[in-house]
């Protein structure tokens, strides 16, 4: 009765549309009367303990270098030898586009800075080489959404945050899963286009982006494989990264003035300026539900109605679907990670597993009206309506929900690279 009090306690300030962070606050709060001893004062001690961790740095440390790339010329370079490489296959520009998401999703972290960055250079190309505006606006927003998954990814790194999870074996688990969309959006584009005009493969014409965009591509290389390698933590790859980012785009390239520099540090400092306290209370109410046993309570809870792990999982998955549509990524990721989490581990499924399961659910989320992120914020940046865009998306959401199954179905996809 008293987990059902404090659902419903969520769900009413959620219908109110309360804010997240006085929802989190008050969730804490009664946890703390219902399972522990009433004593508030303790709320504000955690918040202090929570935000403790040096892993937390990264957060705008990867803002911050994927605002720089953004600012920068790497899309271009980047789509410059991704069009280099595809030319010759029918439906080519289209697979260019996924993946030149795909590498700069590896350098940002974030899907919305992914989609402009990327979006605003190939959505004008698709369309002048003939590409329906239809499928250009769709193969873009489903690109954007790969920074959800593909790692360094901001959502991988909090939930990591709000479940004790290592953030390392996250980053290694949603390599193949990122990888496995690539493969199913690439094969599409060029299906649908395959009757296209293309034209013939230029060596030296790959030579010649291949040297333009040699350091471009060099980031991924040097951020992900020192995290692999280990060589590198999670914070120090991210400082590496925006060391790099600054010394390339503003004294090698010369492509962004330190007037714009000041322009990102602003940016940034925002958004995490917002994310911060959010992530203090979340972090805050972990602790309090790790302290007072509450997932414990809420495993016997749900093993009364779940008698097996597939029906749990499977449950799981429609929840997070419709979440999805509700809350935005760090929303979700904020309220039932500390949740969730330690639930699907008593069902026997390994955290970082459930980890990228969650995320690639909450990455279909961006799609989905009416929250979908990367839907309102094309909107403006494309001049479109939500109708339309959903419907661009929508053969993308299908190969998203595909992609899932085969996760769900194929565990070892997520855990090859972590054993």
């Amino acid at each position: 009765m008293s987990a059902f009090l404090a659902i419903g306690l969520v769900v009413l300030l959620l219908f109110l549309r309360q804010p997240l962070l006085i929802i989190l606050l008050c969730l804490a709060a009664a946890v703390q009367m219902i399972w522990g001893r009433g004593q508030l004062d303790y709320i504000v001690e955690d918040l202090w303990v929570a935000l403790n961790k040096e892993t937390i740095l990264s957060i705008p440390m990867f803002l911050m270098c994927g605002g720089i790339m953004t600012r920068g010329s790497t899309a271009r370079r980047l789509i410059r030898v991704a069009e280099a490489l595809t030319c010759r296959v029918p439906g080519g520009l289209g697979a260019a586009c996924i993946l030149a998401c795909m590498v700069f999703a590896a350098i940002s972290g974030s899907s919305i800075v992914t989609m402009l960055a990327v979006g605003g250079i190939m959505l004008p190309a698709m369309k002048q080489a003939g590409y329906s505006e239809r499928f250009s606006l769709g193969v873009v927003l489903a690109g954007g959404s790969l920074g959800v998954v593909l790692p360094p990814s901001v959502p991988l790194i909090i939930y990591g945050l709000v479940t004790e999870t290592s953030i390392v074996d996250l980053f290694k688990a949603g390599l193949l899963p990122g990888l496995l969309l690539v493969v199913l959006f690439a094969g599409y584009a060029m299906w649908v286009n395959r009757r296209a005009p293309t034209r013939p493969f230029d060596w030296a014409d790959l030579g010649r982006a291949l040297r333009e965009g040699v350091l471009a591509i060099l980031m991924p290389v040097l951020l992900l494989g020192g995290i692999y390698s280990g060589y590198f933590s999670v914070t120090e790859s991210a400082a590496v990264a925006l060391a790099y980012a600054l010394i390339v785009e503003v004294f090698v390239l010369k492509e962004m003035k330190l007037a714009e520099l000041q322009r990102v540090v602003i940016d940034t400092a925002k958004l995490a300026g917002s994310l911060f306290p959010l992530l203090a209370v979340a972090l805050s109410l972990a602790l309090v539900l790790a302290e007072h046993r509450v997932p414990e309570h809420l495993v016997e809870l749900l093993k009364g109605w779940f008698t097996n792990p597939y029906t749990f999982m499977i449950t799981v998955n429609l929840l997070l679907l419709v979440v999805s549509c509700l809350m935005t990524t760090t929303e979700a990721l904020l309220i039932l990670g500390p949740l969730l989490a330690p639930v699907a581990a008593a069902y026997g499924y390994d955290k970082v597993f459930f980890g990228i399961i969650m995320i690639h659910n909450l990455e279909i989320g961006y799609l989905l009206p009416p929250l979908g992120i990367n839907l309102l914020i094309a909107m403006t940046a494309f001049k479109q309506k939500l109708g339309e865009l959903t419907i661009a998306a929508a053969p993308f959401l299908v190969l998203m929900v595909v992609g899932l199954a085969l996760l769900v179905i194929f565990p070892w996809i997520t855990l090859v690279m972590v054993r």
